[in-house]
């Protein structure tokens, strides 16, 4: 099921994508999802004629992981780190599908990351590996947008990855997906820029669900940042990211630089 959350100038609603590929359409659905039984409205709304949104924002926290490919560690100068590593991203970083992504002016070194991301369905905490499956509500796209040079400068990452639009999600949320070997491509105008999968994680998902689980307690909602592939870059005004992930869609925005 791909669930989408829409306005179509009012306020945001809920919907499940149907139809076939070129002839999609949103059954709008009431509530939310995260928290309601999905119950359809009876609501027939065109995809082409909506914007989408955000497919969550987080109530509590997003959770990410850093250098969890090995490749993408090393072009980076960087070892592979024996336990996920972790950091923490504001819910206000969250912006949806063809949202400029702003690039603040303290910063003259921002990188694309794209990510599979997972999204959490119900309270949880320390989740055994082999349980993992029960607390994920499912699975979007994701671009964790990164100040490489706040980043360096900063000795952690809360700035660099935190700032307003520095974390797009979208197009929508799949809730069944084979999370073993999914492929994710990355293009910054067009051309592609990374080209892997996530069978090539340092650590699998749910290893990262149970790790971070330990630690804290994993509300409806809270996202986890899975890692990115090698062939993260630069990105800079007036281009655009595609983060395209098999068997959920393709997630677009432009970055567009704020002058001081």
């Amino acid at each position: 099921m791909r669930i989408v959350r829409f306005t179509t100038g009012d306020e945001p609603s809920y919907g499940v994508i149907q139809g076939e590929p070129g002839s999609e359409w949103i059954a709008q659905v009431s509530g939310d999802p995260l928290y309601t039984p999905v119950a359809g409205t009876g609501k027939r709304v065109e995809l082409d004629e909506v914007r989408l949104l955000a497919p969550v924002i987080p109530r509590s926290k997003i959770i990410g992981i850093g250098r969890n490919y090995a490749a993408h560690a090393a072009e980076l100068g960087n070892e592979v780190p024996e336990r996920p590593l972790m950091f923490l991203v504001p819910n206000t970083a969250v912006v949806g599908p063809d949202d400029p992504v702003i690039i603040p002016p303290m910063t003259q070194e921002v990188s694309y990351e794209g990510e599979l991301a997972v999204i959490i369905g119900r309270m949880c905490k320390d989740v055994p590996k082999d349980k993992v499956d029960e607390v994920i509500f499912g699975y979007t796209c994701a671009n964790d947008v990164t100040a490489r040079d706040l980043q360096k400068a900063d000795k952690q990452w809360a700035r660099a990855k935190g700032f307003d639009t520095f974390c797009p999600l979208g197009p929508w949320i799949e809730t069944d997906l084979d999370y073993t070997d999914t492929r994710i491509v990355t293009r910054l105008d067009g051309q592609v820029v990374q080209d892997g999968s996530t069978n090539l994680m340092i650590h699998p998902i749910p290893e990262l669900i149970a790790y971070a689980s330990a630690a804290f307690t994993l509300l409806p909602g809270d996202v986890i940042l899975t890692g990115t592939p090698a062939g993260v870059g630069p990105v800079d005004h007036g281009q655009r990211v595609e983060v395209e992930i098999e068997g959920i869609g393709t997630l677009a925005n432009p970055f567009l630089r704020r002058e001081a």
